[in-house]
């Protein structure tokens, strides 16, 4: 599909039809074309029923209704789009009338979803510029630019301007299957730039998260991000500070749960971003080699079980990039004198409590994620029956797959990971041996070599002493 695409473009015979005359739509460039289907290798047939279900009902009320952003985006790089978007001129209410399955969400950006069963449709209705009279229409920003409220509706050609990179401001028409092209989008596919729509400085400012969707959508799609668009991040990402926790742990699972985990991680800190989101994971990277290791290894991992369509959770994902502060503090604590347990508890807290600041970790996710940070003082003890018990937690699997990654990050000496693979795969007789090898040699790591001292019996007072 793309190669088509590719020598559409380049084709001479390749004619656009301008819809209005030019203006500043993206950064000064040529006003919108409209590219007819068949110029383009676009079809319904890449589309979900659901999301054709939108579009023909919109349309048959009277309504404009395009697909937009990253489904037409991505069906012209020849990917099969899994994400629809609708955009049209009808309202939120009356979209919800349309469709009794629909609910309307946001008070910052109004949108409705329509839901087919697990298939959740997004529709917008087009967003106008700020500077307009809209009557009670709501557009409100903070004297540093930041877009506090986003409901004001305008027509397709503004709506077009207020999209954030000009590869998602491509629309599809189902009135006539043409696409809508209002800057020059299809032409930095074809380049694979990621280009903001506007001064990027000003886009930024109205939506910090952006930034961290130019580094999503960069890793994704293997684009390069334009010189322009690129050039303020480093100085406008503290912006990132203003963002509501809530919504920077949603963006961090579109970051680092889409299977390009490592080219995310590389790419924010490239950018000065990931400190923003994890200040003191960053801290510690700088002083401890083996961090910066676990936390790529994680994201690795992560990134083979999405592309192999195997279940993840971002407990794991967290675990790892919150173990080194935890590993910081209690350090610190041990070397005050708190015992080993009691460090690690409290220092889960004290980082936990820091990361909160910055991004929410609901408690489906911390609890389980503190999980695997406490079985990581039980793994080295396997005398009698813990290492039963240890095998026998709810977490063990994934507190035994964080063991690996320590290792293979040079936190810890290899080895305690090898006998609790081979305990795992062992059948009875063989455990046993292992179980007794481990209580001989106390086995790595292992302060289960310290042997209990014998209590001393009480004597019983005979009655009637005192």
């Amino acid at each position: 599909m793309f190669k088509g695409f590719t020598r559409f473009l380049q084709s001479p015979g390749a004619h656009f039809r301008t819809l209005f005359g030019p203006q500043d739509a993206s950064g000064g460039q040529a006003g919108p074309r409209i590219v007819p289907r068949d110029q383009h290798p676009i079809s319904r047939q890449h589309f979900s029923e659901a999301a054709l279900k939108v579009l023909y009902r919109l349309h048959n009320a009277g309504f404009e209704a395009y697909l937009v952003g990253g489904c037409i985006r991505d069906s012209l790089l020849g990917k099969m789009p899994k994400d629809f978007d609708v955009a049209t001129d009808a309202t939120p209410e009356q979209v919800r009338e349309l469709f009794r399955n629909s609910r309307i969400i946001g008070r910052r950006f109004r949108i409705v979803h329509v839901r087919f069963g697990r298939e959740v449709i997004e529709v917008t209705t087009f967003r106008g510029t700020h500077g307009d009279d809209h009557g009670e229409q709501v557009a409100q920003q903070s004297e540093h630019g930041l877009l506090l409220r986003d409901n004001v509706w305008g027509n397709i050609q503004e709506d077009a301007i207020r999209r954030d990179f000009t590869v998602n401001a491509i629309y599809y028409s189902i009135a006539d299957f043409s696409i809508h092209d209002f800057a020059d989008g299809m032409q930095d596919i074809e380049s694979r730039t990621l280009r903001l729509i506007g001064d990027p400085a000003v886009r930024y400012r109205e939506d910090p998260v952006r930034m961290l969707r130019a580094v999503r959508f960069a890793a994704k799609l293997d684009f390069h991000i334009a010189p322009d668009s690129e050039a303020p991040i480093g100085e406008l990402a503290p912006l990132l500070l203003q963002i509501p926790p809530a919504r920077l742990f949603d963006e961090v699972l579109k970051l680092f749960m889409a299977g390009h985990g490592v080219e995310t991680f590389r790419l924010l800190r490239h950018y000065g971003l990931f400190a923003m989101l994890f200040p003191e994971a960053e801290e510690t990277m700088a002083e401890q080699p083996w961090v910066e290791a676990l936390i790529e290894q994680a994201l690795a991992s992560t990134d083979r079980r999405i592309h192999e369509e195997r279940p993840v959770t971002p407990a794991f994902l967290f675990a790892a990039l919150l173990w080194g502060p935890v590993q910081h503090r209690q350090a610190a604590l041990e070397a005050e004198g708190m015992p080993p347990i009691p460090a690690l508890q409290l220092a889960s807290q004290q980082a936990l409590s820091r990361q909160l600041k910055h991004i929410s970790i609901p408690k489906r996710f911390s609890l389980p994620m503190r999980d695997i940070w406490d079985l990581q003082q039980r793994l080295p003890q396997r005398r009698g029956k813990r290492a039963l018990q240890t095998r026998e937690h709810p977490r063990f699997r994934a507190a035994y797959d964080f063991l690996l990654l320590r290792e293979a990050a040079g936190e810890i000496e290899p080895g305690l990971g090898a006998w609790w693979t081979a305990y795992q795969e062992g059948d009875e007789h063989e455990q046993r041996r292992l179980l007794e090898k481990a209580g001989a040699d106390a086995g790595p790591g292992g302060n289960d070599s310290r042997r209990r001292r014998p209590r001393k019996r009480r004597r019983r007072s005979s009655p009637g002493s005192s």
